[in-house]
């Protein structure tokens, strides 16, 4: 048996005046996602437990069935764990992005989308400003980065706590920051760095190109989600199948690390909507050869939606169609298969943020016995009899020989 799942990152939606009342999911043209619905199931899930954020490290967690309120300690170490960075007991991994603010306003959380050169270069800066040996930049891709903490003892590990409160920048999109720096155990170390960056990036000679290329500058570094190391037992204990990642985002990449999976590196695989969705496509089909769980995450749904702009999500949906689900489903046909399409948690055009909720889902394949729904979208799943509140036990579900 294979199985697939194919994670269009933020994609559910509410309804659109623009679109006439439809959300973006049913707007979008996607005959390949409605063929898995019209032959197995719709359903839906709540990967975003109320008590933590509603972000994509919880949401992902959830979504390949470990239990976020137990085992989520932050989206920094996910990140670290891609890297192959190891944790102490106590070190901490903290995010750090790359950010654009004008006149006290979240400009861009991406600084115009930095390149991951330029981001070395002014993490490379900011590393000889500071004047704390215990304090590390470790640049990742594009304005995704890290900042990590390494604790000499327990008393020193103690500096930040899961009280540590922090704001993903990409809740802050256009608005205000001045009441979202970091509070509770170690904040003020934060927001010094946070502040303290504005004077090492001024005049920078990285901002000075791309302010002459009419590219946004990176004003100051801002750092949120940090967390230590989370420990999870492998996919395969679990499950008993073996799986692979494929995704630009070192979040998944950290996750799948740390469940045991494979990673897939696919050329033109970028986390924004220029991605290559065909080589991913590609991709997840070859690997479907070698392995027993093939996970096809693409970011360009949730990064359209962060930027508040319609059109590019549906296009994002509909290429995630064209060129991944429906060359998968060409793979699978006459095989022993399941598939599954579900994002991670909704990302609101309107608010251009991630928020709770349940997200839709739609399975196919081998002992799915087809319900009456033929489309896929939020208005049937939220029909269905079929229902998981606690999201992490859809995966079990997914994977059993009994189905659902």
């Amino acid at each position: 048996m294979k199985y697939v799942i194919v994670i269009p990152d933020g994609c559910a939606d509410e309804p659109q005046e623009s679109l006439g009342g439809k959300t973006p999911l049913q707007a979008a043209t996607t005959p390949n996602m409605d063929k898995v619905a019209a032959a197995g199931i719709v359903g839906a899930a709540n990967h975003t437990p109320a008590q933590l954020p509603a972000g994509s490290a919880v949401a992902n967690m959830s979504l390949l069935g470990y239990d976020p309120v137990a085992n989520f300690t932050g989206r920094a170490p996910l990140e670290a764990a891609a890297q192959g960075i190891e944790l102490g007991d106590n070190d901490w991994a903290i995010r750090c992005n790359l950010v654009t603010i004008e006149d006290q306003v979240m400009k861009s959380f991406t600084s115009g989308h930095i390149s991951s050169e330029e981001a070395r270069s002014l993490l490379k800066t900011a590393q000889e400003k500071i004047a704390n040996a215990a304090l590390e930049f470790i640049p990742g891709v594009s304005y995704r980065n890290l900042l990590i903490y390494r604790g000499q003892d327990a008393e020193q590990a103690s500096l930040f706590s899961m009280e540590t409160r922090t704001t993903p920048p990409h809740d802050l999109s256009d608005k205000s920051i001045e009441n979202d720096f970091p509070r509770g155990p170690g904040s003020k170390v934060l927001e010094t760095l946070m502040s303290d960056s504005a004077a090492w990036f001024e005049g920078h000679e990285i901002n000075k190109a791309r302010i002459e290329k009419s590219n946004l500058p990176t004003t100051n570094l801002w750092l949120w989600g940090l967390g230590r190391k989370p420990k999870l037992e492998s996919f395969e204990s679990v499950h008993g199948v073996k799986g692979a990642m494929i995704t630009a985002v070192d979040l998944l990449h950290g996750l799948a690390s740390l469940v045991g999976w494979d990673r897939v590196e696919v050329p033109g695989a970028t986390g924004y909507t220029d991605t290559d969705y065909s080589a991913k496509g590609k991709y997840a089909v070859d690997s479907l050869d070698r392995y027993d769980v093939v996970c096809v995450h693409v970011e360009a749904t949730d990064e359209a939606s962060h930027e508040g702009d319609c059109e590019k999500k549906i296009a994002a949906l509909e290429s995630i169609d064209s060129e991944i689900v429906g060359p998968i489903l060409e793979k699978l046909t006459g095989s022993d298969y399941r598939m599954m399409i579900t994002p991670d948690h909704p990302t609101y055009i309107s608010t251009k943020t991630h928020t709770h909720g349940n997200v839709p889902f739609t399975v196919c394949g081998t002992g799915i016995k087809a319900d009456s729904l033929e489309t896929y979208d939020e208005v049937n799943a939220a029909k269905s009899d079929i229902q998981f509140d606690a999201g992490f036990n859809l995966m079990k579900s997914f994977v059993s020989p009994s189905g659902f």
